[in-house]
């Protein structure tokens, strides 16, 4: 199933999404995304609403207020990590060790998040290498603690797609990502969840354009470090809990990785497809 939070005549809704004839029907009993997911962790949930058209409705991110910050981890495919590395932009990189032999884990903050058709600011008063990072997140349903690589599937809700902008120079400049990652507007993300049930997440197709150019063309059969590594990995000492965003890397392509390097201006517009979870397009903005 998909599952979206809309709003329709100024409240906040979770409807199940209906792809296949472009329309949401509303899910009564629920507060919102993260309620949905904590008591109904099997997505296994049915509504007698009258639907809705997509197109009659404002979507918004999946979880348009994480409770807690979103977890990132860099350099997680082979390619990109290698393009970063060589840049100029991460702080410390030393050429021949491009490749980390542990998950690198950054967070960007709730305020960041916004949905999948939203303007990004691109905070000229502060920063001057806006670039975008097309990636599958994580959604978990299950709370867990020291989550066993074999048993990370099961805690799993289900997916959806983020752009994880970044200010470069304020990522190379603070050593630490988060500063750079956290800007307001910097985590638009959609259109809607889709449970694990639905998708291989090991064999999924991730593309991102700006202006209509092809950027990044990937497969997340190329993750360095794959999910359940990734859910183990977080989980080692903390509880995740339901509602927690996991998102999963970026693949090579990115503005960096350019010469000179193709940082984004007013106007711009990156559109992110992942296989079966859809698009998200965002326009990035002067304002901020």
């Amino acid at each position: 199933m998909k599952f979206a939070s809309f709003y329709r005549d100024g409240a906040l809704n979770v409807g199940i999404v209906d792809t296949a004839t472009g329309r949401v029907r509303p899910v009564s009993g629920v507060a919102d995304m993260i309620d949905l997911v904590t008591r109904h962790a099997d997505g296994k949930i049915s509504s007698s609403a009258p639907d809705l058209a997509l197109g009659d409705v404002k979507l918004t991110a999946p979880i348009p207020v994480p409770r807690r910050n979103i977890f990132c981890v860099g350099k997680n495919y082979g390619e990109h990590a290698r393009e970063f590395s060589n840049s100029g932009f991460e702080a410390g990189a030393k050429k021949d060790q491009a490749i980390d032999e542990y998950p690198a884990i950054f967070s960007k903050g709730p305020n960041t998040v916004i949905g999948p058709n939203d303007d990004v600011q691109l905070h000229a008063n502060i920063t001057s290498s806006v670039d975008y990072e097309a990636e599958l997140a994580v959604i978990i349903g299950k709370p867990g603690r020291n989550i066993a690589k074999k048993d990370a599937y099961s805690h799993i809700f289900g997916y959806t797609i983020v752009n994880d902008v970044t200010a470069r120079d304020r990522q190379k400049n603070h050593k630490q990502w988060f500063i750079g990652k956290t800007l307001d507007t910097f985590c638009p993300m959609g259109p809607w969840i889709t449970t694990s049930d639905e998708l291989d997440p090991e064999n999924l197709d991730v593309k991102c354009w700006v202006n209509g150019e092809l950027r990044q063309n990937a497969n997340t059969k190329d993750l360095i470090f794959d999910i359940p590594t990734l859910v183990s990995t977080i989980s080692e000492g903390m509880a995740l809990v339901p509602g927690d965003i996991i998102a999963t890397g970026t693949p090579a392509g990115v503005g960096i990785g350019f010469n000179p390097p193709k940082f984004l201006k007013p106007g711009d517009v990156v559109k992110i497809e992942i296989s079966g979870l859809g698009t998200i397009e965002n326009k990035f903005v002067a304002e901020g």
